[in-house]
């Protein structure tokens, strides 16, 4: 009956919801100024070697960014297992974290037993961040997709 216990279970929803809250509001904020930066283009004209360059450009630093949110994220996570008593050691509780965020488990290091709830709603917190992360970059890329393809010369007779 341990797993079923109502702590770890709103330590875990709470953290999701906590988690996912602050990485919506990252997304949008990264929505906006790639939105912005789309703008300023769009008129110019650029080459199609130069936008393919910006927009691996702008991929990159997404793609780093979003790497530190979900490290922020983490360790999010990592501080709730240390003030839970879940784990004891910050370095432990960071790779845990960072273990589970990514499913991978395979750190070896194990909550205590009361708390061994939370790894597992980390997970699927996880795989929710990530899967939000992913469709981002997939939109970003979809935004570009106008300009690049006004530099195909259509077949149309």
């Amino acid at each position: 009956m341990e797993m079923l216990d109502p702590p770890g279970w709103l330590w875990g929803l709470s953290l999701i919801v906590l988690t996912t809250a602050l990485h919506a509001m990252a997304v949008v904020i990264l929505a906006f100024v790639q939105v912005s930066i789309r703008d300023r283009l769009e008129p110019r004209g650029v080459e199609l070697w130069k936008l393919i360059a910006i927009l691996i450009c702008i991929i990159g630093v997404i793609g780093l960014l979003l790497a530190v949110l979900h490290g922020i994220e983490c360790w999010i996570w990592a501080v709730a297992y240390l003030s839970l008593g879940a784990l004891h050691s910050p370095t432990d509780a960071f790779l845990f974290s960072l273990d589970s965020m990514s499913t991978r488990g395979a750190s070896g290091v194990t909550l205590e037993r009361p708390w061994q709830l939370i790894g597992a709603l980390e997970a699927v917190n996880g795989m929710l961040l990530f899967g939000v992360s992913t469709a981002f970059i997939f939109a970003v890329m979809q935004t570009y997709w106008p300009l690049l393809s006004a530099h195909v010369p259509s077949n149309k007779s």
